[in-house]
């Protein structure tokens, strides 16, 4: 299998087993996917989960290089998807407080389902990389972030311009869901989505 998959922290992982097995835990706080399954759930395909804020328009582009290079995300949790006895069911995320990782909240969604075929697709690859996931919260749009080091720390921010963007279905308009993008190649089409429309002239 070409992709490095990074072990989550480990008192991320204890963090989910601990909300998935504890009594106190509210049901009505879970998606009714969670609520309504039979028999254990195994979280697996742990990937880091970085936020790209830093898109606004054309500048996102004056401040990096043609090639996508310059952009950086931030880290901001583990997101495990929970599997059953017939695939994926929901996804646990945990984030970074300052007593370390903890348990944020269960959900479900489309995003499950486009996670793990994108995920198959790319082990097909020939080439290594590590896997991620990169959120781009002003295009509503979650990405699998293929990273061209397969041996970086999770942690690591920057985008390269080997890596390859995989947008998740639902994508943004304009932007084609399983389709793998160079950083450089994305960048201006996510742009374009951000810019204002031009304005109309009046008619003579």
């Amino acid at each position: 299998m070409p992709l490095h998959v990074l072990p989550a922290p480990a008192p991320a992982l204890r963090s989910i087993l601990a909300a998935l097995s504890s009594p106190s835990a509210a049901l009505e706080d879970r998606p009714p996917a969670l609520r309504s399954v039979q028999g254990p759930l195994s979280p697996e395909s742990p990937l880091p989960v970085h936020v790209l804020d830093d898109l606004n328009g054309t500048d996102a582009l004056d401040r990096t290089g043609p090639d996508g290079s310059g952009l950086r995300t931030r880290l901001t949790g583990w997101r495990f998807l929970l599997r059953g006895d017939d695939g994926p069911v929901a996804a646990a995320e945990t984030v970074l407080t300052p007593d370390g990782w903890t348990f944020s909240h269960f959900f479900e969604g489309p995003y499950l389902g486009s996670t793990e075929l994108a995920l198959r697709r790319a082990e097909s690859s020939a080439t290594l990389f590590q896997p991620r996931l990169l959120s781009v919260p002003a295009l509503y749009m979650l990405t699998l972030w293929l990273h061209a080091d397969p041996e970086a720390d999770a942690s690591t921010t920057a985008l390269t311009p080997a890596d390859l963007l995989v947008p998740l279905a639902p994508a943004p308009p304009g932007i084609t869901a399983h389709r793998p993008y160079r950083v450089g190649e994305l960048l201006p089409v996510m742009t374009l989505r951000l810019s204002p429309a031009p304005l109309l002239g009046s008619p003579a």
